[in-house]
């Protein structure tokens, strides 16, 4: 079935719904961290870095203490997101594909369906601000062919490590900024002379110009607000996180990079909270849903170091890792007068659900053969757990991983070792392998790990795994 057949019966479904009127069409803004661990929020139990926007949000919403991203790395994460597919069923599954496929081969195609088409089926204005990640040169494969009306900011994710660019892509243009490559380091505060336009500050004035634009209209929007904060630069040196002040953190007794990855997320925070501000000031906070997460645990790069800021909290591993530190995310939802306040949720979630749960609170349809399901009822609290399913997640570097979740057993395959079993009820730091003293459940996982995916050119499994 070819993607504008099913956008026509996503959209010619939709008449009953649409009869409902705006009023059942809340406004929807997802923001998403590149690379913020679990613990890096104070809601979360952070001690170091100052988050007060989004401490708040959480204390007016609903935060999630076991909510996963789609993968450890960024482009596959982000196509569960914008797809409904777990990593053994989505189209993009690593940043790099097995040779002879090259880089240029990760991209959607266009027949999969986006969450943005999704929404944009049930009429909603649709807008991508920050990092696509889901190809790297080929515009006909960026976001404005997959469902989105306006876009600012990265097409490809190494392009994002960068964050003073030269330019950025507006739709399908480049936009050019006055910053210059320089050839000296960094001064203290983190930036050499001749970069003078800091991309989170030019995406965030975007998102708040975007909101503004479309407070007014009939027509309900849709923002999808991917910030790179906080990412390393694409340098890779021990000065590789990148922010134009310290702020609050320039003289605390921290090695260089604690203090710009602390004054990276407090700048993000203050611009959420700006953003919050501004729902309120226009009159449309109790008729928009914000969300909050992150694409996957947290990095170790640019001489960053998670234990610096105790970034992964009481979880075990970070990004690269499908331990619970790579994949397991925060995850705050607040939409005054529909979710209620100071609400903490054990309930398990994914990336895969999103698309499902945004199209239930919207009246929209979400496409079949996905592996996400509905929790806007959690979300509303008419129910306190989704129904029973598998969590499943593979990873292409340094070998095939894969790593699965179903009720309280986690399971993780490092590439060529045997099954580790986990009891998260008792264990979330997986520090206990269980596998040894229950075969039965290593047998029932090993089972469903195997049937949770298809096979992939771009991702083959090793023969012993498929």
């Amino acid at each position: 079935m070819t993607k504008p057949f099913v956008i026509l019966c996503l959209s010619l479904g939709l008449s009953t719904a649409r009869a409902a009127g705006n009023a059942s069409r809340p406004n929807v803004i997802f923001i998403l961290a590149d690379d913020l661990g679990w613990g890096d929020l104070g809601s979360y139990g952070q001690k170091s870095i100052q988050t007060p926007r989004l401490d708040r949000m959480a204390a007016e919403g609903m935060r999630f203490t076991q909510f996963y991203a789609g993968s450890t790395v960024c482009a596959p994460s982000r196509g569960v997101f914008m797809t409904g597919k777990h990593t053994g069923h989505s189209r993009i599954r690593g940043n790099k594909p097995r040779p002879p496929a090259t880089e240029a081969d990760v991209k959607l195609l266009p027949e999969d369906v986006t969450l943005a088409e999704v929404l944009k089926a049930r009429g909603y204005r649709t807008a991508l601000v920050g990092k696509w990640g889901l190809t790297v040169t080929d515009m006909t494969a960026g976001p404005t062919a997959h469902g989105f009306d306006e876009f600012l900011g990265y097409v490809d994710h190494f392009h994002a490590h960068n964050y003073f660019p030269t330019y950025l892509w507006r739709n399908r243009e480049k936009v050019p900024l006055p910053n210059v490559v320089p050839d000296e380091k960094p001064d203290g505060r983190g930036v050499a002379s001749g970069r003078v336009r800091y991309s989170h500050d030019v995406m965030a004035e975007e998102a708040l110009a975007f909101v503004r634009r479309n407070a007014a209209e009939a027509t309900p929007f849709f923002l999808y607000l991917p910030f790179t904060i906080p990412h390393a630069n694409n340098e890779g040196k021990d000065d590789g996180m990148e922010v134009p002040d310290l702020g609050a953190y320039a003289d605390r007794d921290w090695p260089l990079t604690r203090k710009q990855h602390a004054a990276m997320i407090s700048r993000m925070d203050r611009d959420i909270g700006r953003l919050l501000d501004l729902l309120a000031e226009l009159d449309i906070d109790e008729r928009t849903a914000v969300f909050f997460s992150s694409d996957n645990g947290p990095h170790k790069e640019g001489g960053y170091d998670p234990e610096m800021n105790d970034s992964n909290g009481p979880l075990r591993g970070h990004k690269r890792a499908l331990y619970e530190g790579g994949i397991r995310v925060p995850l705050i939802a607040r939409w005054p007068g529909k979710i209620a306040a100071g609400k903490v949720s054990d309930v398990v979630g994914s990336f895969a659900d999103v698309m499902p749960t945004l199209a239930a609170l919207t009246g929209a349809r979400a496409p079949r053969g996905i592996d996400g399901v509905d929790a806007s009822a959690v979300l509303l609290g008419r129910r306190t757990a989704l129904p029973d399913r598998l969590l499943y997640w593979e990873f292409h570097e340094g070998g095939f991983h894969q790593a699965a979740r179903h009720g309280r057993w986690k399971a993780v395959i490092r590439s060529g070792a045997s099954l580790e079993l986990y009891d998260l009820a008792s264990d979330p730091g997986e520090s206990k392998d269980l596998a040894a003293a229950t075969p039965n459940v290593v047998a029932r996982m090993s089972k469903a790990i195997r049937s949770a995916r298809t096979e992939s050119k771009l991702w083959p499994a090793p023969a012993g795994q498929r």
